[in-house]
């Protein structure tokens, strides 16, 4: 038996084609697709009237009335304009002046918008001044005037707006109609734009902007700092590639010139802007290069925590929930808050979103046709400079001093340790003394003469100690290199005496040592595990070694957290090892 064949209605026909008209425009169409068009019986309304519209973005059209689809995309229109310009109040709820006030300024912007076509009943002569509908209203009052009534969607001019609460959806929360609009209509004008200057060739092949795109176009147009690093990546945001990466929220691939956005996120605009400016920094402030042979995990980490303590205080976008932030941490740098991290290594790699997806080990080596590196500083560094100039807004003194560090080359580590010595160790004063007479002269043989001596004193409380771990991991040049650089700036520095402990798995006392013999003659004994702590013991219980004197520890930094009693000191570490505890005292990377 066949299926008998549904009878067309040609009501709901015309009123679908004229909905999809509407859908079709580039302002209101997104309106229509957050709204709920109802064409059946959920509401008796009388023969005459077209529809009416809610507070929470439903719209009931009348099924009984026959009329073409360019009369029903009008209507449809009227009452998305409702929506998009805010005239569903609550405070005005049941007014009809107000509602003849924002039928009047509907009508108007339909002029404009070339919408649909103008019912019959609804076609009459705009007055002069239905352009802003509180004006209106308070002229409404005091005129009330019945031809300003004409123009409701509703027969005999009743009111065709209704309060029923705020319009939100289970995925994406409530719904902002007026910040809808605006941004509907700020792409309107951009596709426009691009239209014109031959970016598309048809008009129909408008690409919607979500929040992400709208975000990034943001940078690029408005904040300069980060506008040059924005234009050098590509925004990916196939859900394919994005679920392959195992891309939470976003990532960034250095080497491929690619940003991976997790759409399924549900962020805002402004948690967009947040999101990809953590990128670009990541990008910029040249993160993967700085790895060395630090743990990728933690080192990740430690660079997010840097970059939303900046972002934060420098009000881009909106930090999303979640996100890492620790204001115990503001001020440091990445490297010393993946010092400080290191110290609790399980608990932190539990945090561990890695956004930065690294290349392959030889990728920076490769004969590339740009540097990706000098090109992502070079563009921080032109943003920068713009961003100061014009006053755009608050900078970070540690983001400022970042950016600027990476356009200068790295200070070598035995020129900041001999900065450290100076600081410690001042220039000695040389007195005249007649008690050691310096060689008298040929032409003056029986004048005595004073020579230039050091006070004894000053002497003898010119002394440092170091403590020298010789486990068998400490590499033996940079072992030699470390030695070589403190014997010379002793003597250069008056020091003649220095303490020295060698340490593995025991402490091995040197005694005081001439300065000059540390780099030459230092037989190394031990070579087992690390265990530095009994030599600070030793140390600090030593007789002949004052309590003021600094200490200088050269590790391969795999010891346990160390007691130094309060005492001035700095360590030497070999470039990309990190200590795992939080460093009292500088450190110093041997390279």
């Amino acid at each position: 038996m066949k299926e008998r064949q549904k009878k067309s209605d040609p009501a709901q026909e015309a009123f679908e084609a004229g909905r999809g008209l509407v859908k079709q425009s580039p302002v209101l169409g997104p309106l229509l697709e957050r709204a709920a068009t109802h064409f059946d019986d959920s509401y008796p309304m009388a023969k005459e009237d077209w529809a009416w519209v809610a507070s929470n973005g439903n719209i009931y059209a009348n099924r009984h009335r026959r009329a073409a689809p360019q009369e029903w995309a009008y209507v449809l229109a009227h009452c998305l304009l409702h929506l998009a310009l805010g005239h569903i109040r609550e405070d005005r709820e049941g007014d009809p002046l107000w509602n003849a006030a924002c039928d009047c300024v509907a009508a108007r912007y339909l002029q404009d918008l070339h919408v649909g076509t103008v019912p019959g009943e609804l076609d009459s002569p705009l007055p002069s001044n239905a352009r802003e509908e509180e004006r209106l209203y308070l002229w409404l009052k005091e005129h009330k005037d019945p031809a300003y009534f004409r123009f409701s969607t509703m027969s005999g001019g009743r009111r065709d707006m209704a309060w029923q609460g705020e319009a939100r959806h289970w995925w994406s929360g409530p719904v902002d109609w007026r910040k809808l609009f605006a941004e509907s209509l700020r792409d309107a004008l951009r596709d426009a734009v691009d239209y014109a200057g031959g970016v598309r060739a048809q008009p129909g092949e408008r690409k919607r902007r979500g929040p992400i795109q709208r975000a990034q176009e943001w940078f690029l147009s408005s904040y300069p700092l980060l506008g040059g690093v924005a234009a050098g990546f590509k925004l990916v945001d196939d859900p394919l590639a994005v679920q392959r990466l195992e891309v939470p929220v976003a990532a960034i691939s250095v080497h491929m010139r690619e940003i991976y956005v997790n759409a399924a996120a549900k962020l805002t605009e402004q948690e967009w802007r947040f999101v990809l400016a953590h990128e670009y920094l990541h990008a910029a402030l040249c993160h993967e290069q700085r790895l060395g042979k630090r743990d990728a995990e933690l080192w990740n980490v430690a660079c997010d925590y840097v970059i939303n303590q900046w972002l934060r205080d420098m009000e881009v976008g909106q930090m999303p929930q979640g996100a890492l932030y620790d204001p115990e941490l503001n001020g440091l740098s990445a490297e010393s808050v993946y010092d400080r991290l290191a110290a609790d290594l399980r608990r932190y790699r539990r945090m561990a979103q890695r956004d930065i997806l690294f290349g392959p080990p030889d990728w920076q080596g490769s004969k590339d046709f740009v540097d990706l590196d000098a090109w992502c500083r070079s563009a921080i560094q032109r943003g920068l400079d713009y961003h100061q100039t014009h006053g755009r807004g608050y900078l970070p003194e540690g983001l400022v001093e970042e950016i600027r560090a990476l356009s200068q080359p790295p200070i070598p580590w035995d020129v900041k340790l001999a900065r450290w010595f100076d600081e410690r160790f001042e220039p000695l004063e040389r007195h005249r003394t007649y008690a050691r007479l310096s060689r008298r002269q040929s032409a003056t043989p029986d004048i005595p003469r004073p020579s230039w001596r050091y006070e004894e004193e000053a002497q003898a409380g010119r002394t440092f100690g170091v403590l020298l771990d010789t486990s068998g991991s400490m590499d033996r040049a940079l072992l030699a290199a470390a030695l070589g650089a403190i014997a010379s700036y002793s003597a250069a520095r008056d020091v003649r005496r220095v303490r020295v402990v060698f340490c593995d798995a025991a402490p091995y006392d040197q005694g005081y040592m001439e300065a000059a013999d540390i780099a030459g003659s230092v037989r190394v004994r031990g070579r087992g595990g690390t265990i530095l702590q009994p030599g600070v013991e030793l140390l600090e219980r030593a007789a002949d070694f004052p309590k003021d004197a600094p200490l200088l520890i050269i590790t391969d930094c795999e010891c346990d957290r160390l007691n130094l009693y309060g005492r001035d000191h700095a360590f030497l570490v070999p470039r990309g090892r990190s200590l795992p505890f939080p460093p009292r005292g500088p450190v110093f990377y041997l390279e």
